[in-house]
């Protein structure tokens, strides 16, 4: 390369919902360091949505710029393999000092680490511990909503807590101590705001439980949504939960991202201390979201795809010799397109057939549309139990914090059915194997509870739906090797 690479930060915590930011018009989000940074030197992306709604799945895609069909990377064991491509190690190759702190999810963790970074880094404090007591007794309402609340030195999760902190200040380190003759990728794949639910102060007590916005309620026994949900809540029963419970599981999650986003302060200081933060491209963005509630669930699922689970925030600050014209976008983007604004802004051409596209061209104001639709893909054929995630040894019986989902997947009724997500600005379609297909107008609908497969006013638009469907499975069905095969 002849042109000097910019350094680069990838800040991606986990299971952050695309709504819970300030500059997004949230009342009780506290982001004033996203905030500002839209405000001038940014561009936040506010329909952007993942690729599959639980976590290595997501990882996979947005590293690769494949979708998940691809190469089947569709539960949390089936990562990326030693042939597969990944940004992280493509940044490597290309002379990047790789520095990884937090979660994997990505890649088998007992493959050789040293191909796709310089560093694992592993803080000096064990890896947290905690214990069960915070969730009562096995018999109380709560007992599976993930709730933890606020965290002292005396909580259970105090460990979880704790966890994420020394990512972040061993990333800070790194900074400070940036190679002279390299240029520097920060991969941070922290913990929070994933369940459970629990943050200390000051962020317990941040948020204004005023101005949570309304929580959104399922249709009345769960009525032409997924069985998937029906069957989740019912285990964890929290149906009858009071509201003021709910509102303060809430506030916990809003707390948890306050105080990422005060770590993400943390990081950028450390940047500009550094002397490194103008030549910094800066990508901040989650894998996928979390119910937090609505529909009366906690948690996520790997087959549903509402908004508050598949929209994610993503936000990109530009190196300075890159145009920019800073705000709020509304153009719908996929976290595919993550790697292929990496790969333009590097000026390098991939060596493999992915499906992201470059958002270069809207960061600098010089188009407003990207994509006509947005997709996500989850669940499993009938007969395909090395899909279950059987793995999980310790959530397969009633009581463990996941058991509530691991049970539904492990169903071979409809509940885990392999199903796909077709999303535009104005419609959702959702093609489902075993079970009744959904359609949601989201212009009068935007929660989804009402499902309008079998409307005649709609018919059209399922038409449309359904023809935008086809189109992107045949022209996504395969990837070819760029390097053939000899034959002669």
């Amino acid at each position: 390369m002849s042109k000097k690479l910019p350094h680069i930060v990838i800040f991606n915590p986990d299971q952050w919902r695309g709504d819970v930011m300030g500059h997004l018009g949230n009342p009780a989000a506290v982001t004033p360091n996203l905030d500002r940074l839209v405000e001038t030197e940014a561009v936040s992306f506010e329909r952007t949505f993942c690729q599959n709604p639980v976590c290595t799945p997501s990882r996979c895609s947005f590293m690769s710029g494949w979708y998940p069909h691809i190469k089947g990377n569709r539960t949390i064991f089936h990562m990326m393999q030693p042939e597969d491509p990944v940004l992280l190690r493509t940044l490597k190759k290309m002379g990047y000092y790789v520095w990884w702190g937090g979660k994997n999810d990505l890649i088998p963790n007992d493959v050789d680490f040293s191909e796709y970074c310089d560093e694992k880094y592993v803080p000096d404090f064990p890896k947290y511990t905690s214990n069960s007591d915070w969730r009562g007794n096995q018999d109380s309402p709560g007992y599976y909503s993930f709730f933890g609340g606020q965290v002292d030195d005396n909580h259970g999760l105090k460990g979880f807590a704790e966890n994420d902190w020394g990512y972040i200040h061993g990333a800070i380190e790194q900074i400070k101590n940036a190679p002279k003759d390299k240029p520097l990728c920060i991969y941070l794949p922290i913990l929070y705001p994933h369940p459970p639910y629990a943050v200390e102060e000051p962020w317990f007590s941040l948020i204004d439980r005023s101005k949570l916005p309304e929580r959104v309620k399922p249709p009345k026994e769960f009525e032409g949504k997924a069985s998937m949900l029906k069957g989740i809540a019912e285990i964890q029963n929290l149906e009858s939960w009071s509201e003021e419970n709910w509102t303060e599981l809430r506030a916990t999650y809003y707390g948890m991202c306050a105080r990422v986003d005060h770590q993400f302060g943390l990081v950028m200081d450390a940047l500009k201390e550094a002397g490194l933060y103008d030549d910094t491209a800066i990508f901040f963005f989650s894998d996928h979201g979390d119910y937090t509630g609505d529909f009366n669930l906690a948690e996520k699922n790997q087959n549903t795809f509402e908004d508050c689970l598949t929209r994610v925030p993503f936000i990109i600050k530009p190196p300075k010799n890159v145009p920019i014209k800073p705000g709020v976008r509304d153009a719908l983007v996929e976290l595919i397109d993550f790697p292929a604004t990496v790969e333009d802004m590097l000026g390098f051409v991939p060596e493999h057939t992915h499906f992201g596209k470059s958002l270069l061209p809207i960061i600098a104001g010089e188009i407003d549309e990207h994509r006509d639709a947005v997709f996500s893909e989850g669940g499993r054929l009938h007969g395909e139990t090395h899909c279950m995630e059987l793995e999980a040894l310790d959530q397969q019986q009633p009581g463990a914090l996941y058991y509530p989902r691991l049970k539904m997947q492990r169903s071979e009724g409809p509940e885990h059915t392999k199903a796909i997500m077709c999303r535009t600005k104005d419609y959702k379609y959702v093609q489902r194997l075993y079970e009744q297909d959904e359609l949601y107008d989201l212009t009068a609908d935007p929660h989804e509870v009402h499902n309008r497969i079998n409307d005649p006013e709609l018919a059209d638009v399922l038409r449309k739906m359904k023809d935008r469907l086809l189109t992107f499975h045949l022209a996504t069905s395969d990837v070819v090797r760029h390097r053939p095969d000899a034959r002669f």
